[in-house]
């Protein structure tokens, strides 16, 4: 296991402003791994203030007052997950004022909603902290920024760990939302039939499902609970043999070359997973290794079959994607990161005063 170097730790202070419009929402996978990351500079000493205003409304945006928000901060991160209003607002600030370095966080705006990404005013920014290197690439080659580092998701192990005391009850469990179109087709294809191929028990959480989702569902011989309770689900994970992360497409229907951060969050907690097809052209994980790929249906039911019926298969699955985990994927990991490039923009300033 790679011992984290905690990048800075023992230096001085720096208070961190976080903006993200969700990053309050538990039930919001998006704001899992931010709410890891302020959690683990606050465990070091920096001090994280966080703007999270709720709605879209110019009457919401003006109740702001950002000098006094930004009073004092070093480093500021604007998520994309943040309203559009405060992501140009907070551009505009730093274009008045040059003492604190500004930098946006996107995971994944590029792949959902390019024209919307397209329009946002990065010129003030000092650069974008893309969830891929993809999507670095992508924000640099449009010119949307001028520089431009990637900064993968990652898990908060001191939420998400496994829970050895509780024993499986469960074959299959699923965490996350219905969804629409393709992602419906993508959950029956690789979640229901399967399932229901391999005479599966387990169980599903979430929003959004109709009511033919929770039809076929039963006919699955899978049990839908409802929403999902975002403070059990380690518990809920260690209740169940085997997971499945059926990852989002994008637009152009090519699947993602990243994870989600139901991913991470499965394996560190110990439970072994089998995915739908996804381009990990990065090296993040070892396929076949800490995790099992599937590419239909088929084979989707014959890694659950395996998973299942070889106890020491399923054990390897489980101690390898641990493994990787902790050594590359936790928000120490990535708080280290965020540390060294803010040092390395301090450095470009102090390069660039003298």
């Amino acid at each position: 296991m790679t011992e984290v170097t905690h990048y800075g730790a023992g230096g001085p202070s720096l208070k961190v402003v976080v903006a993200n419009s969700r990053v309050s929402e538990q039930s919001h996978d998006g704001s899992h791994f931010l709410r890891g990351v302020i959690a683990e500079l606050e465990s070091r000493g920096h001090q994280v203030h966080t703007l999270a205003p709720t709605g879209r409304s110019r009457t919401t945006l003006e109740t702001l007052n950002l000098d006094a928000d930004l009073d004092g901060a070093g480093l500021v991160l604007v998520s994309a997950l943040t309203d559009p209003g405060l992501i140009a607002a907070i551009g505009a600030h730093r274009a008045r004022h040059d003492d604190y370095r500004l930098l946006f966080h996107d995971t994944h705006r590029t792949r959902t909603a390019p024209k919307e990404a397209s329009q946002l005013d990065l010129s003030s920014y000092d650069g974008v902290l893309a969830g891929g290197e993809a999507l670095r690439r992508v924000y640099l080659e449009r010119g949307w920024a001028a520089r431009a580092w990637t900064w993968h998701e990652a898990v908060d192990t001191r939420v998400f760990h496994p829970l050895p005391a509780t024993e499986p009850e469960a074959d299959l469990v699923w965490i996350g939302d219905w969804g629409e179109g393709a992602r419906r087709r993508e959950l029956r294809n690789f979640l229901l039939c399967p399932a229901r191929s391999a005479r599966l028990h387990g169980h599903l959480y979430g929003d959004g499902y109709p009511a033919s989702a929770r039809l076929g569902i039963r006919l699955s011989g899978l049990r839908y609970c409802g929403s999902k309770p975002d403070d059990r689900v380690p518990e809920l994970f260690a209740r169940h043999r085997l997971t499945v992360h059926v990852p989002p497409r994008g637009r152009d229907g090519e699947p993602p070359d990243a994870p989600t951060s139901y991913f991470f969050e499965a394996l560190a907690c110990g439970i072994p997973l089998v995915s739908a097809p996804w381009d990990d052209a990065e090296g993040l994980f070892r396929p076949e290794q800490d995790y099992l790929l599937a590419r239909d249906c088929a084979e989707m039911r014959e890694a659950m079959q395996a998973i299942l019926e070889f106890p020491e298969f399923a054990a390897q699955l489980r101690e390898s994607g641990l493994e990787t985990i902790h050594a590359r994927h936790t928000c120490a990991h990535r708080a280290d990161e965020l540390l060294a490039i803010d040092a390395e923009l301090k450095g470009d300033r102090l390069e660039l005063a003298g």
